[in-house]
Parts: C-alpha cells; structure tokens; sequence
C-alpha cells in the first residue's frame, strides 16, 4: 500500500533544465531482471519488500529465499499468481547456496538484491563487480545503544533486556553493545540481570513465553562458541546455557557480559543471538568513539531524555539507521547500512530507485507529451 500511494506522484519521467539542450527529459526505467536473495530470520517481510520493489519498478524478479525458510516465498509466488501476474513475472527457486552463486554470476540477472551474512555479500560484491551488475546488499551488523546519564537506568534494563530477545536476537539491525558510563556499570549490569532471570523460555504456543529457540542447530551452536570466547575476556553475569527445563528445540539463556572490552570478539563480530555486551565508557565521546569502532554501522541508539543530545549523538555515529530510546525501525524509510554492513538501501524512495535506471535525453525540441 505504501508503495503504491509513493509510486501515484513518482517522477518516472519529467522534463528538466539543460544548459545545452533545448530539452531535457530524465527517464527512470526498470533495471531489468531482479535475483532477490533473503534470508532465513525474516524471510516474508524482507523477500515481500524486494518483491514489491521490483514490480514497483517494472522489473521481473527471480525469489530465491533461504533454503531453511522456502514456504514464504511459496506464498508469495501463490499470490502472484492469483493475482493474475503472467508467467515469468514473478519467478521462484528453492534450492542451496549453488543456486544463489548461479544466479549471481548469471549475465541475465542485472541486479541482485541480497539481504544476509557480510560474509556472504563479500562474495555476492565481487562476483558482480567482475560484470559491473548493480547490486543491492543489507548485511550484518554489531550496533551499539548508548546510555546517557539523564536516562533511568531502570528503563533502560527493561527495553535492552527485551530487545535482545526479540527474535532470540537473530536480527541484523540488533542492539546487542549497550555502552555506559563507568558509574552506572555495575547498576546496570544487575538491573538487566533482573530482567534477564525473569524472562518465560519456551515455545511459542505459550503466550507467556518471551524467549524462544533459536533458529536451527548450527545456530545455537555458534552463539555457544561466542559465549566461550566471551568467559575468557568478560564477566558473565547471568545466562549462557541451555535452559535445564527444555530438553528439545534449541534454547539458550538470555545473556549478558559486563565489563566487556570494546576490542574483543564478542564486542566486534556479529553473534545472532540473545547476547547483550556491556561496555563502560569514560563519558560521551568515549562511548560514541566505541560505536563507531566497529567494521560495521548498520543501526544505533542513544538513550537519552535530551532530544538535542540525541540528535547530535546520532549526527556522530556511522551507521545507515538511528533511533531514540529504543531499536527503531520504519520500513517506508531507506534502511541500510555504512561500512560493512552493506551497499546501498532497502525502503523509501531510495530503496525504490536501487531498482532504476536513470537515462538522460537532449532534445532540441519537446516531444508532444512535454510540449
């Protein structure tokens, strides 16, 4: 709906000023076909978008989701075709990681739109750039919230405890460094431990359950790892097991180390799931210098009451999206990432141009429709 409200006034083709021309027409056209690759944490809403991104634009895209998470797509390819597309439009294919690698490389696809690993958007970037395909990556990333002294640290245990669990923190754009002042460390630390050990785990047909598993084994498996690395540099405060009344599914305690050191794995590299770094700061430029000490800047935080501190908080942090208070997100705005977390932006007007090309024409006189 959003999309089509924003394409009704879309300057599609518009005449323009030319210092060398009698006229000037800029000529947006679909950039051709579309390979839309989505992941496995948010397979509907992010394959949806790309989706209609591309017919938006009038292109045809060819769905590839993530082999764990196809049916999405299924429904999205269903209703394509209730919808009457005609064939070829809307295009679908489950398979592993060779179909996407395929694809890719293929010289009929002319642009890729992958949202994923920063690993995999390595290679997604360099087999482009070796044909000059446009490309469209939303990767990883290691965001950080920083707490401001005039924020109650109460509220600020309450909305870090819950947003690392959202998704058993399997989401790209997750606060997952909170960064606070040496003072208030420690009360922090045991506020969001509070929090933590209260939490319901357990599957989702609960409705008390708060936490649920992880996303599949090798998952669990790797948060676990990073939760071994951190034993070694940090204090565990609370969680980091598995939970002892779940002997199924692929559960792991909500958990948080304090005192962690802004240079450590844990602090640097990207854990995807329900592990939250806590990090003391000196005072504010100490920790917007810690934010932005990362390879990553895809989305930040400032806590804070002071809407002038948070705006110019968020003017020195790196990344492609910022919020007040909390992990904002708004779809209908351009969300990406700087640095490492990407290449370009999915949402707004400026997520829809990704799938556009810009012609220009000089005339030395209007065609009718301009004259």
């Amino acid at each position: 709906r959003y999309m089509v409200g924003m394409m009704s006034d879309f300057p599609f083709v518009e005449r323009v000023p030319s210092r060398f021309a009698e006229t000037g027409i800029i000529a947006r056209e679909p950039v051709g076909v579309v390979a839309a690759i989505a992941p496995w944490n948010g397979p509907y809403a992010i394959m949806g978008t790309k989706v209609v991104n591309s017919l938006a634009a009038g292109c045809t895209v060819i769905m590839k989701p993530a082999p764990e998470t196809p049916v999405e797509a299924y429904i999205i390819a269903e209703a394509a075709d209730a919808a009457g597309l005609p064939a070829g439009v809307v295009n679908l294919v489950t398979a592993h990681r060779e179909a996407s690698q395929s694809l890719v490389a293929n010289p009929a696809v002319d642009k890729v739109s992958f949202t994923g690993s920063t690993a995999a958007g390595k290679l997604i970037a360099s087999t482009c750039g070796e044909r000059i395909a446009r490309c469209t990556l939303e990767l990883g990333g290691k965001s950080a919230a920083i707490i401001r002294d005039d924020f109650p640290l109460e509220e600020a245990a309450a909305i870090l405890s819950k947003t690392i669990t959202m998704m058993s923190g399997q989401i790209c754009a997750m606060l997952s460094r909170a960064i606070v002042p040496k003072k208030s460390h420690d009360k922090l630390a045991e506020l969001i431990k509070q929090n933590m050990e209260s939490f319901k785990i357990g599957y989702s047909t609960d409705p008390d359950t708060v936490l649920g598993p992880l996303a599949m084994k090798r998952q669990l498996e790797r948060v676990e790892m990073y939760v071994e690395e951190g034993r070694k540099s940090a204090d565990l405060v609370t969680g980091g097991s598995r939970p002892s009344h779940l002997n199924r599914g692929y559960f792991l305690e909500p958990t948080l180390f304090a005192n962690v050191d802004n240079k450590s794995r844990i602090a640097q590299e990207e854990i995807f799931g329900p592990v939250l770094c806590l990090i003391p700061a000196e005072d504010e430029e100490d920790a917007i210098r810690m934010a932005n000490d990362s390879v990553y800047g895809l989305n930040g935080a400032v806590f804070t009451k002071d809407p002038e501190a948070a705006y110019r908080v968020a003017r020195s942090i790196r990344t492609g999206f910022f919020g007040q208070n909390s992990m904002r997100m708004d779809y209908t705005l351009p969300f990406g990432g700087f640095k490492q977390s990407g290449i370009g932006r999915e949402g707004g007007a400026e997520g829809f141009e990704s799938y556009l090309e810009t012609k220009t024409i000089l005339m030395d006189t209007p065609p009718a429709q301009f004259a």
